[in-house]
């Protein structure tokens, strides 16, 4: 997709009514820290519309940053945050729940790992949740600059066997530094909302 245009247009906190955006959104999952604000500004083609930090735990609400005036792109709060107290961490899940659970626009989920560590406990929570609710996660390897080459299929290799992903599952190694992995993310999400015949058909 080319982005002409990008905003952050709705934000919704713990006591929030979620929307109903009436348009196509795609969802982004992820620890805290794991480069979810990073991944979202580079699909933006935007530097810091998305708030990065260094500080994990940042996001604490769920952001939906509107794309050409066409679609969204949904930021949900990082979880396994450590210091974060118990209800607050409660908090922040109950509100992925109930944005997984009630979405009508949701299209397309996507899980982000960091490509340097194996799957954490709450990364094959997050999944086997998000693959109850019938969606089958595309799984972002972040930070991918950060290791050698010819460590790629290694990592790759231990995210599948944590996770327990078949061989119909995708990975995609993303880098917010090269931007490798930008272009197979805007595929996966033009082709599970349908945009991709759209565009073929000349509908947008």
């Amino acid at each position: 997709m080319i982005v002409k245009k990008a905003a952050l247009d709705i934000v919704c906190g713990i006591t929030s009514a979620l929307p109903d955006t009436g348009q196509c959104e795609a969802a982004f999952a992820g620890k805290s820290n794991v480069g979810k604000s990073s991944l979202i500004n580079v699909l933006m083609n935007r530097k810091s519309l998305a708030r990065t930090s260094s500080q994990p735990g940042k996001t604490q609400t769920i952001n939906f940053y509107h794309i050409n005036d066409e679609m969204f792109l949904v930021d949900l709060p990082g979880y396994g945050y450590a210091n974060a107290s118990v209800s607050v961490k409660e908090k922040w899940g109950k509100m992925i729940e109930k944005y997984l659970y009630t979405s009508k626009g949701l299209k397309a989920v996507f899980l982000l790992v960091d490509i340097r560590h194996d799957p954490s406990k709450n990364d094959k929570l997050m999944y086997d949740w998000i693959v109850s609710r019938n969606f089958r996660p595309v799984i972002i390897a972040t930070k991918l600059d950060k290791i050698k080459r010819s460590q790629v299929a290694k990592q790759l290799k231990a995210i599948r066997e944590g996770l327990g992903l078949s061989g119909d599952d995708i990975i995609i190694p993303f880098s917010s530094v090269t931007r490798q992995g930008r272009d197979e993310v805007w595929e996966i999400i033009d082709s599970l909302s349908g945009r991709e015949s759209a565009e073929e058909n000349g509908d947008s």
